[in-house]
């Protein structure tokens, strides 16, 4: 049986943040790992912020911010489980991820 605490831990690590934002014709949509909000990555000269104001907007499953991604043009992710799920997906090749202080980064671009 599972306590409070281990429900709302198991619950955070399935959800991740999503922030869509429209511009024009395009559909951008920044997405996190819950638990990278506001952290500093650092990787060489690489200085990788992942900034509320940027990330931070609805907190929603990991396949709600596939769909999401489905649908946008731009999409923006970090986070072992946001790109994890998106490679085994087919929406990002996994020679195409950057990791910054082992997190992995990932964009896509439609056109």
């Amino acid at each position: 049986m599972l306590r409070n605490t281990d429900k709302a831990a198991r619950s955070t690590l399935a959800e991740v943040y999503v922030n869509v934002r429209k511009h024009g014709q395009f559909t951008i949509l920044a997405t996190c790992d819950c638990e990278l909000l506001g952290k500093v990555l650092h990787h060489g000269k690489i200085v990788f912020e992942v900034r509320p104001e940027f990330y931070k907007g609805h907190r929603v499953t990991l396949e709600e911010a596939i769909e999401l991604a489905k649908q946008s043009t731009i999409v923006n992710m970090v986070g072992k489980r946001i790109v994890k799920k998106a490679i085994k997906e087919g929406l990002v090749h996994p020679e195409a991820i950057l990791k910054i202080s082992g997190v992995p980064h990932a964009q896509i671009v439609k056109m």
